[in-house]
C-alpha cells in the first residue's frame, strides 16, 4: 500500500513555516522541538494552515465521516477541520482521561511506553476516518490511534499531520496514506 497522498498547492504555507519555531534540547537534550503554537497566535498563519488542510481533505476520493485527533495537539486542529468538512470529531486520549467504555492500546514513544484510549462508541463499523495530529516523528501514537479505529471497525483513510520529521521515517509504520503539510 502506498503511503503517499495527493498534495494541494502550498499557498500560504510559507507564513506557517515562518511561524513554527525550533526549540533545541526540548523536552530532552539533543531533541530539536518544532513548536506549532506560534501558528495559533497568528490568525493569518492559522487560516492559511486550516485552509490548506481543508483543501487537501476535500480532495480525498472518499469523504471522511470522522476526524480523530491525537492527544493533545490533534485536539486543536481536529475539531476545526471536522467542522469545515462536515465530519464528526473524536479524541484519542491518554489513559484515564475519557469517560465511559473505552478501548486501549500500548505503544512506544521516543521516551518510553504509553497507553492511549478511545471511547467505544466513537466509531461505528465501516466509518471512514482521518487521524490528525500536529507532528509525526516515529509514528507510534498515530499507529496506536489507527489501531484503535480498526478495533472498532472503522477504516483509516489517511493520517494527516502539519509537520513530518522525515528522518525518523514514522510514515513507514502506518498502514494508510500519510499527508504532511510541512517536512523537516
Amino acid at each position: 500500500m502506498s503511503n503517499q497522498a495527493t498534495k494541494p498547492t502550498t499557498d500560504g504555507l510559507d507564513r506557517v513555516r515562518t511561524a513554527i519555531t525550533a526549540i533545541p534540547d526540548f523536552p530532552l537534550p539533543g531533541i530539536l522541538f518544532r513548536d506549532l503554537f506560534p501558528v495559533f497566535r497568528d490568525p493569518l498563519a492559522l487560516e492559511a494552515l486550516v485552509s490548506h488542510l481543508v483543501t487537501h481533505l476535500l480532495s480525498l476520493p472518499t469523504k471522511p465521516d470522522l476526524i480523530v485527533g491525537i492527544d493533545a495537539r490533534g485536539f486543536l486542529l481536529g475539531p476545526i477541520l471536522a467542522l469545515r468538512i462536515g465530519a464528526g470529531f473524536a479524541p484519542v486520549r491518554k489513559r484515564g482521561k475519557l469517560p465511559g467504555e473505552v478501548v486501549s492500546t500500548t505503544y512506544e514513544k521516543e521516551y518510553g511506553p504509553d497507553v492511549v484510549e478511545f471511547q467505544k462508541d466513537a466509531v461505528k463499523k465501516g466509518m471512514n476516518v482521518v487521524v490528525v495530529d500536529d507532528l509525526i516523528a516515529t509514528g507510534g501514537s498515530a499507529k496506536a490511534a489507527g489501531d484503535l479505529v480498526g478495533q472498532l471497525g472503522g477504516k483509516v483513510l489517511e493520517y494527516l499531520f502539519v509537520i513530518e520529521l522525515e528522518f525518523l521515517q514514522g510514515r513507514k509504520v502506518l498502514d494508510a496514506p500519510v499527508y504532511s503539510a510541512i517536512k523537516y
